[in-house]
């Protein structure tokens, strides 16, 4: 468990955003030898895999279902970098293993940082009527491969915490297989991965890595897959303190991405020490993005209440990320905290309305 995994960043990808063509001319230029495409979005842009390893061991994992989530894809152009300067690290793996890994799923929405497709459909929610063209390459893929392992990799959001004090930073998921949530063989082949990520990212992530809802979804991705009988593993990339780009997040979830295929390669689908995954704990929902306290409104009464702000990525005009604050929440929020608190007792509320409106861009401030 003192194993030292060297980190360096792809630096062709520094930000969160990737535009689809850039990452397509990418693995062109460099991995024309393992990445072939494998079909086609609504709009006709090309979803390429990626494979390598020759063992025994198949594994398939797809990034971008959701087109605002690229940490996944971030961390595997990672790990490319990293093979590429530690060899020994990448020769022994794949001698074990093969992973199939499909970049961007959902090119149509990660070009205009949506989650969902082109045609406005939830892709992790459309597996029983596969109206999207996404899901249909992703199920035939999968259904053909014969695969022991799958990683559906996202992003979460920064409401999550692990203990109400700390950021899930990493949060995973053995998914249930119906609404009774019964611990079968299926899902404790996927908490014994998961356990092997948490023993060796624990340390290095301490108190920061969680458990996702294990409630069972009836039309999404993974929950489906394991009720096919193919073990699934579903990570989820969150909130790092003063990381509002996730940069550290992106470092951790290359990590733990590595540490999967890894456990992977020696479990060869045994359950060993999955017990360890029920001690990961579980998900909190506590937290906003930034909370003003004790705010004293511009009424012909007295209302003092606090307010909930959380920053929404937009994309401008020239392809960059914006952090635009949001109203999300009013009242009394005492049972929630901010990463950021502010307390308003004595600052005057400036704005031209009497009191902010929700679900639009923070349009007042304080004096």
């Amino acid at each position: 468990m003192n194993f030292s995994f060297p980190y360096f960043k792809n630096v062709n990808f520094p930000d969160r955003y990737i535009l689809p063509e850039k990452l397509f001319s990418y693995l062109q230029t460099n991995f024309s030898d393992y990445i072939k495409e494998v079909g086609k979005s609504s709009l006709g842009k090309p979803i390429y895999m990626m494979t390598l390893g020759t063992g025994p061991t198949k594994i398939a994992a797809w990034s971008q279902m959701h087109g605002n989530e690229s940490t996944a894809t971030l961390a595997m152009l990672d790990l490319l970098v990293i093979f590429e300067k530690h060899p020994e690290l990448k020769d022994k793996l794949f001698n074990s293993i093969q992973l199939d890994f499909i970049f961007m799923l959902n090119p149509d929405g990660s070009e205009q940082w949506t989650r969902r497709n082109a045609f406005d459909i939830d892709i992790n929610r459309d597996f029983l009527r596969s109206s999207s063209t996404e899901m249909k390459i992703l199920k035939s893929i999968v259904f053909n491969g014969n695969y022991s392992y799958l990683l559906n990799l996202h992003d979460q959001r920064t409401i999550f915490t692990t203990d109400g004090v700390h950021p899930a930073t990493l949060s995973f998921l053995a998914p249930s297989e119906s609404t009774e949530r019964e611990i079968t063989e299926n899902r404790k082949k996927s908490m014994a991965v998961i356990a092997g990520i948490y023993l060796h990212m624990k340390q290095i992530l301490p108190q920061r890595i969680a458990k996702y809802t294990d409630e069972f979804y009836p039309t999404s991705t993974g929950d489906n897959f394991m009720k096919a009988g193919i073990p699934s593993v579903l990570f989820e990339g969150g909130f790092y303190e003063n990381d509002i780009a996730r940069e550290k997040t992106r470092e951790f979830y290359t990590q733990a991405l590595y540490f999967a295929l890894k456990a992977m390669s020696v479990l060869k689908g045994d359950t060993y020490s999955y017990e360890t995954y029920l001690d990961i704990p579980q998900n909190k929902e506590s937290h906003f993005d930034l909370i003003y306290r004790n705010v004293k409104l511009n009424t012909d009464f007295e209302c003092i209440l606090d307010i909930a702000v959380q920053y929404r990525e937009i994309l401008d005009e020239n392809k960059n990320l914006t952090y635009q604050p949001i109203v999300v929440e009013v009242g009394d929020l005492n049972h929630k905290k901010g990463w950021t608190e502010i307390d308003c007792s004595d600052k005057r509320f400036v704005s031209v309305k009497k009191f902010p409106k929700l679900d639009a861009l923070m349009d007042f401030s304080f004096e």
